[in-house]
């Protein structure tokens, strides 16, 4: 430790180390170039000066990275780990150390980010089909996405499926009494926004009368019942219902699956397969579904296509999948997933197979066979004769005592109430843990016999993983080799820069990273009692007062576990305070046309009607058509949704005007914060005209995107809109406070990140870090303007955290389009920026604060060698099609083939520019065929304007 201190106090401090571009000699190189001479100049012109913060932001002083690990020590130490044997949709799991460590905790995963270039995301992509295919497998179902954000919203999410699917059948939804209580809290919350009717009633009794338009099945239910649902389901197709099974994975290894019973949907959780229990999530949901719903599928669907070369390749398959492309047309507001604990969850299963995966099936059946024989033994009522992995037991008055004896055993047991305990086992049980826990009953074990077996009419007798993934690798070094190849596919953040406009892929710093697999804080059961987690609701409440003071609101909740969901909780409220004040007709929802695609959807979702205004000609709202919309729809006006900095990388300067405007008529502003990255330190939402916002942990405060999630989206919003914030699922009463995801604190797992990250940068450090973000923004601008026009510019010319390269003249000119720009970068060993949003045939592009002056150079040299390329084009040397830019990317494969037929040099085709052979990138597979993999299911997009009449938003 005295090392470790010493190291620390001579070192440069953590801000020096996040912050790429720190050397005094390279921000003056940057400066020269954007043509100031001090950071603060440039910051000073660019932001306006009227949401400008009047003080530094009020943060405790920067620590070490011993420090701060030292902090989140004492933090672990006040929690309590446990036996967790709560159930209720959680359970604790084995996360294999080779997943663990090559997964988890590896960079080359958690630093990916979405497969949307999907030349450099193989790995990755392999992986999540694995995650499919498993999920299909397992629930007997032919088509299942790559997975979405926890079971209760994904159980929500089928519900509106259900309901779009089935128009010809308005009538209720009606869920089993016998489903997850977090689930049910959540699928009403969203029907009253919506209004549609939900009724829960027990459906082993039959079903309910009335028009039904689906029906809603727990396989195992929460007290863990298990009987045939085929009677039940079969009955409400000769209604005219839908139906969809939320069903446990780990169980239908056991069990008869959904498909097989003829349900249309599965839902559920892959969180027993390898994932922590981490206080709620994340974990990775899943649904499958029955041919003809594909369509209407939410979150990501990966599918098999092809290269230039023929070579079989993977691709995100079926576009309508990416919802918020589809703006107020989205039949879901999804948009980020849990795509590393999904393929955590894949691998636990590669590793495992089939047997491997029956056999813990077995035992944990086994331990909840003899715990109900021995209690039934000892005279108590064991409620259910067939069930999988949890026993409830009537124990009139005893409840409270017995789950008080079974903690000091060092066991976290089920309370239902006062008369009924719920004892779950799961992979860990143990035949010691057994005893312990009927102790606690005053019980001891007897041998279960045949007793308490399931019924033969739901036993599963068909096969599942028989693909040979599923049955190679069983040594640890089998799958170690496994993971890496894949790993080697791919091109993440541990590679190279990832300059992606809009999505901020900055450092993840590893000491920020350490903390998540902690037992202390990864083993802790979501509904433990409050005595054993003291430690993790004092880092949470410690980090909501941080983003509090950050965003200038009055109230922060981290439950949101996606931005679109943070996006969702924030007009729920608004909503919900219009009610409050009887204005129940205040509905409609401005939202300008450059918006992020996911607030027309979250919108819709809210209960709200769109209503689009126009972007005028220099990229900022159109005022004549916003004050035109305010006043026709003023005395039905809910809010306006607004992004700032804008999507087009600008700090537009009539942002209070805009928000004045929508108070003055009674409305609310909702202040989109993804790019809260060009804000922290220098601006406050919540005090320039926000009433509510969104934040995205996984953008500006370093939780990693994944690959595609996990997410955080916190919540934050005024004093008067804190009664209608995200209530706890579990204990809901319907009241103002809906809840948006499963667990009290959602994602909570992956707080200790952005947690570590506000302690080791500190205010300044912070606001550092913005100006730094701003700094690199422009010097790329500014260097790449005279050979791609930044399309948006604010104050002075200048940027905000990202700019827009536009290529459209030079597509006119030459046919190169923007998407061979970003293949061909791939041959310089970048991933490319976004591709075509805001604006078709552009680049966005996103330097961050992280990136290194040497990193940055690379990626503008790089351009500029390719807007060479451009020229040869133009000039004649060889025709677009037979250019490097069309051709690209190129394999290692094409560049040795004796067949080489191209019209420019082999070394210019796969060692461009300044590329360092010795470590050169080559892409596993080229150009992919995108229509190929979709089998020509391809979601042709109109633009935003079509859709303003969204009655049909939730049609296909």
């Amino acid at each position: 430790m005295e090392f470790l201190l010493t190291v620390s106090s001579a070192s440069s401090s953590f801000v020096d180390r996040h912050i790429g571009a720190r050397r005094q000699a390279d921000v003056e190189a940057m400066l020269k170039a954007v043509g100031y001479d001090t950071l603060d100049a440039l910051v000073d012109t660019a932001v306006p000066n009227d949401i400008r913060q009047d003080s530094p932001l009020a943060l405790a002083p920067a620590l070490s990275e011993v420090e701060a690990l030292a902090e989140l020590r004492k933090l672990a130490a006040k929690n309590k780990t446990a036996v967790q044997m709560i159930g209720q949709g959680y359970y604790d799991t084995v996360t294999p150390p080779v997943i663990r460590r090559n997964i988890l905790e590896a960079p080359a995963w958690y630093t990916a980010y979405t497969p949307y270039q999907p030349e450099i995301s193989q790995g990755r992509l392999e992986a999540l089909l694995n995650f499919q295919t498993m999920v299909q497998d397992l629930t007997g179902l032919p088509i299942a996405n790559a997975s979405l954000l926890d079971e209760a919203t994904a159980v929500a999410e089928a519900v509106l499926l259900m309901r779009r699917a089935n128009k010809k059948n308005e009538g209720k939804t009606v869920l089993d009494a016998d489903c997850l209580p977090q689930t049910i809290a959540i699928v009403k919350g969203r029907a009253e926004a919506l209004g549609f009717e939900v009724e829960v009633a027990d459906l082993a009794q039959g079903l309910p009368d009335g028009d039904i338009n689906g029906v809603v099945l727990q396989q195992p239910g929460v007290s863990g019942r298990v009987f045939d649902h085929s009677g039940v389901i079969a009955a409400a197709k000769e209604r005219g219902a839908l139906v969809t099974v939320a069903a446990d994975l780990l169980a239908l290894t056991l069990i008869t699956p959904p498909g097989e019973q003829g349900a249309d949907i599965a839902v559920g959780t892959a969180q027993r397969f390898g994932v922590p229990l981490f206080y709620g999530g994340p974990h990775a949901a899943y649904m499958a579904v029955q041919k003809g719903l594909e369509r209407s599928l939410p979150g990501r669907l990966v599918g098999v296509s092809k290269d230039s070369a023929g070579v079989p390749a993977y691709r995100l398959a079926l576009q309508t999948r990416e919802q918020h492309i589809r703006r107020e047309k989205a039949t879901s507001n999804i948009c980020t997933a849990q795509a590393l604990l999904a393929i955590v969850a894949s691998m636990y299963a590669v590793y495992h197979g089939p047997e491997g995966l029956k056999a813990i099936a077995e035992t944990a059946h086994g331990h909840a066979r003899t715990l109900a024989a021995s209690l039934k033994a000892a005279g108590l009522d064991v409620l259910h004769t067939s069930f999988f992995d949890t026993v409830t037991v009537s124990v009139p008055g005893k409840a409270a005592a017995i789950v008080a004896a079974a903690e000091q055993k060092g066991i976290n047991l089920r309370s239902i109430d006062a008369d009924t305990v719920g004892i779950s086992t799961d992979e860990t049980t143990t035949t010691a843990i057994v005893a312990d826990v009927l102790a606690a009953f005053g019980a001891t074990a007897v041998e279960a016999g045949d007793g308490f077996a399931l019924e033969t009419a739901v036993e599963r007798s068909s096969a599942y993983l028989q693909h040979p993934v599923f049955n190679t690798h069983r040594s640890e070094t089998q799958l170690l080799r496994y993971i890496r190849k894949l790993s080697d596919r791919d091109l993440a953040l541990d590679r190279t820069m990832i300059p992606l406009g809009s999505c901020t892929m900055k450092l993840n710093a590893t000491a920020e990273m350490e903390a998540i697999s902690w037992p202390e804080f990864a083993s802790i059961h979501p509904f433990a009692p409050d005595s054993q987690t003291a430690g993790w609701r004092e880092l949470i409440a410690d980090l909501e007062g941080q983003l509090t003071e950050i965003t200038g609101y009055d109230q922060v909740s981290i439950q949101p576990n996606a931005g679109s969901q943070g996006e969702l909780a924030g007009l729920l409220a608004i909503r919900g305070y219009h009610r409050s004040r009887g204005d129940e007709q205040r509905n409609i929802c401005l939202i300008p046309a450059s918006a992020h695609g996911t607030n027309a959807a979250s919108a819709v979702l809210a209960g709200m009607k769109v209503v689009v205004v126009a972007t005028a000609a220099d990229g900022t709202i159109d005022h004549a058509d916003l004050y035109a919309k305010i006043e026709a729809n003023k005395d039905a006006l809910s809010c306006i949704m607004i992004t700032y900095p804008s999507t087009h990388g600008v700090y537009d300067g009539d942002v209070r005007e805009v928000c004045d405007a929508v108070h003055a008529a009674g409305g609310q502003v909702y202040v989109d914060g993804a790019n809260l990255n060009a804000l922290v330190g220098l601006a406050q939402p919540g005090k320039f005209g926000g009433d509510v916002s969104h934040l995205n942990l996984h953008k500006t405060f370093c939780i990693p995107h994944g690959g595609g999630g996990p997410g955080v989206g916190p919540v934050a919003a005024k004093a008067h809109l804190a009664p209608f914030m995200p209530g706890d699922a579990a204990t809901w009463t319907e009241g103002n406070d809906v809840p948006i995801s499963a667990s009290r604190f959602g994602s909570a797992g992956v707080l200790p990140i952005s947690w570590a990250y506000v302690k080791l940068m500190g205010g300044a450090g912070l606001t550092e870090a913005t100006k730094s973000a701003l700094l690199a923004a422009n010097y790329v601008a500014a260097s790449l303007n005279d050979f791609f026009p930044v399309l948006y510019t604010g104050e002075g010319g200048l940027v905000a955290h990202e700019c827009i390269l536009d290529l459209r003249e030079l597509t006119a000119k030459t046919g190169v389009t923007a998407e061979d720009v970003a293949k061909r970068l791939i041959d310089y060993g970048f991933h490319a920026p976004t591709l075509a949003f805001p604006v078709a045939g552009t680049l966005m592009v996103e330097p961050t604060e992280s990136e290194d002056l040497g990193e940055i150079d690379r990626f503008i040299k790089a351009m500029i060698a390719i807007r060479g390329e451009i020229d040869q084009v133009a000039n004649g040397d060889f025709t677009v099609q037979n250019s490097p830019l069309r051709n690209a990317p190129h394999t290692a494969a094409a560049a040795i083939s004796s067949d080489w037929d191209r019209a420019y040099p082999r070394e210019q085709a796969v060692f461009p520019g300044h590329t360092h052979k010795q470590d050169k990138y080559f892409p596993p597979v080229g150009r992919i065929d995108g229509a190929a993999g979709d089998r020509n299911l391809v979601c042709s997009c109109p633009p935003l304007e079509a859709f303003e009449d969204n009655t049909a938003a939730f049609e296909n």
